[in-house]
Formats: structure tokens, C-alpha cells, sequence
């Protein structure tokens, strides 16, 4: 019995030709130019180099005002519309009810306003020296999964938590790979990604965070990169940490200042996710403490438009 050709095979027949005529007006059979064909690859190295950086935002920027009931989800959602933004970061402690049909509202209010969900969160600790509340953990961040799901939101960032006295690292990494492998498969079949953030706590050095991911060791799992929290390891100051973590990172988070305060030289930053050619949502997530106490009110605003001037000057497409 004949096999169908090869893609290869089907390609020097002429067959993408047959395909490409249909759209673009040409007859059956015409060869195609070398530049129609360049025009075609769009394989995954065609466009591996390219930078697409797009700007977000992080609910949690307007924490004290969502918290305190100023600002609701929807207020924040029409507010990125304002701001200019392409997406918005939906936080787990904002949410009045996951009930369905609020979650169908809200992901109806960011389609009607021309936005996308970069992602959801959750607080959920990993890192729990008792087998039961791993179990607990786990089931937690499935149901966040779900809401996830519900929402349409490709991503949800999850933490690891603090060291507990009397643990060690080691022990505290393997808790976390075993919580975390399930919770990507359970999110993997539903098409969504697991970003662990460098938070405070275990994962404050691209080391821990790396060897993480290596256990985990799913094509569902990445980093949530906080460029802001990395502590300083011999050799490897926060800079040379960022830059290791962004070929794993599945979404950002984007501050001015580092937690000592130092200010972030941003255009770096950029520009090291440009080179990397990083395609993804830079989502502001605004700290007044780490702006010199400027209300969210009118700090964010600031910061959102020079993530906007970077995102534009350092994308290649």
C-alpha cells in the first residue's frame, strides 16, 4: 500500500503551492518564489529570535483600594482600558465569589473591552513540611485551576512559601517539585500554564527556582519572574539572576525598585527579555513602598507608561 508523502516529500511536489493558491490567487502548479516561501516559515527557530513584549498589569497594584472595597475587579479591568494595556493579572484575594456566573461576567467584561487575562493567582503555600497539608496544597491549586479555566485565563502563579525551622532546602524544594508536577498535569490537560514566582521565601535565588522546575520537569510549568526579588548569591547579582530565569519565565511581574530599594534599570531588563526573544505580557504590579509611598492612584499610571515606552521600543515585532 502507497504511504502518504512526507511533509518534505509533499513540499518539493508543489502541495504548499496548492495550499497557498487558494488564498493568494495563484494557479495550481505555479512555483513558488524563494521569498513567498521565507514569507511561509514560520516554524518555532523562524521566529525563536523575535521579541514581543506586551504591557499588563497585576490587580495587586491597587491592593489597598480592592481590599478595603474602593475598587472592585471591574473597576480595575476599565481601568487598564484607560491605562492602555493589553492585559490584566487577576489576584486571588480580590475575587468576592467564584461562583460561575461571576467568573463568566468578569471574563465578559475583559472581552468586551478589548483586553486578555495574562493570568490568574493564588496563595496557596507549597512549602508544608506535612504530608496531609500538601494534599491540601494541592487540591487548593487545582480549584484555582479550575477558576483558571473558568476565567480564560492561560496562567495561574503560585508560590512556594518560607523555610520552616528545623527543615532544610533540600527538604523544602522536594515538598514544592511534589506538589507542583501534579498540579501542572491537572493544569496541562486543561491548556494552561503554572508560573512558580520568585516570592519571598525558598525561591529568592534563580538557583532554587531552576532546580524546581528541573524536578518538575513539565512542558506546563515556568517561572513567574518577579524581577524584584532576587537576593544577591556570590557571583550572581540580581541582574545575572533575572537573565537566567527568562527562558523559563511564563509571565512577568514589573517594579521600579528592587525590595532593598535599589532603583531597577529597566531599559536592562527590557532588553535582556528582547535578546532572549521573549513574547509575553510585562505586567506591572505596583508596591507604594517601593515608591516611595506614591498612591497607586498616581504611581501607576507612571510606571505602566514606562513599561508601555520599553515594550514598544524594545519588541522586534
Amino acid at each position: 500500500m502507497r504511504l502518504p508523502p512526507t511533509r518534505r516529500e509533499f513540499l518539493a511536489a508543489g502541495g504548499a503551492v496548492a495550499l497557498a493558491g487558494a488564498t493568494a490567487g495563484q494557479r495550481r502548479g505555479t512555483p513558488i518564489t524563494a521569498a513567498q516561501r521565507a514569507a511561509l516559515d514560520v516554524t518555532p527557530a523562524a521566529v525563536a529570535a523575535d521579541a514581543r513584549l506586551l504591557p499588563g498589569c497585576c490587580a495587586y497594584s491597587y491592593n489597598g483600594y480592592l481590599r478595603r472595597g474602593a475598587m472592585t475587579l471591574e473597576d480595575f479591568i476599565r481601568m487598564a482600558v484607560k491605562l492602555e494595556l493589553a492585559a490584566v493579572d487577576l489576584t486571588a484575594y480580590y475575587f468576592p465569589s467564584t461562583d460561575p456566573g461571576y467568573l463568566a461576567s468578569l471574563r465578559n467584561l475583559v472581552y468586551r473591552n478589548g483586553l486578555a487575562l495574562s493570568g490568574a493567582a493564588c496563595g496557596t503555600a507549597m512549602v508544608r513540611a506535612d504530608a496531609g497539608a500538601r494534599r491540601a496544597a494541592l487540591t487548593e491549586i487545582r480549584g484555582w485551576i479550575d477558576v483558571a479555566d473558568q476565567l480564560g485565563a492561560p496562567h495561574l502563579r503560585v508560590f512556594a512559601g518560607p523555610l520552616p525551622a528545623g527543615h532544610s532546602l533540600d527538604e523544602a524544594i522536594g515538598w514544592v517539585a511534589e506538589t507542583m508536577k501534579p498540579a501542572c498535569d491537572y493544569a496541562g490537560r486543561r491548556g494552561i500554564m503554572v508560573g512558580l514566582e520568585d516570592h519571598a521565601g525558598i525561591t529568592q535565588t534563580a538557583e532554587v527556582c531552576l532546580e524546581i522546575l528541573h524536578r518538575v520537569h513539565s512542558p506546563w510549568a515556568g517561572i513567574n519572574l518577579d524581577i524584584t526579588h532576587f537576593l544577591p548569591a556570590p557571583g550572581r547579582d540580581a541582574y545575572a539572576q533575572i537573565q537566567a530565569c527568562i527562558p523559563f519565565a511564563t509571565n512577568t511581574h514589573i517594579r521600579a525598585e528592587f525590595d532593598d530599594k535599589t532603583p531597577i534599570d529597566l531599559d536592562r531588563v527590557f532588553a535582556m527579555f528582547a535578546r532572549a526573544g521573549f513574547k509575553g505580557y510585562m505586567s506591572v504590579e505596583y508596591e507604594p513602598s517601593l515608591a516611595h509611598g506614591e498612591d497607586p492612584i498616581t504611581g501607576v499610571p507612571k510606571l505602566v507608561a514606562e513599561v508601555r515606552r520599553l515594550c514598544a521600543r524594545h519588541s522586534t515585532v
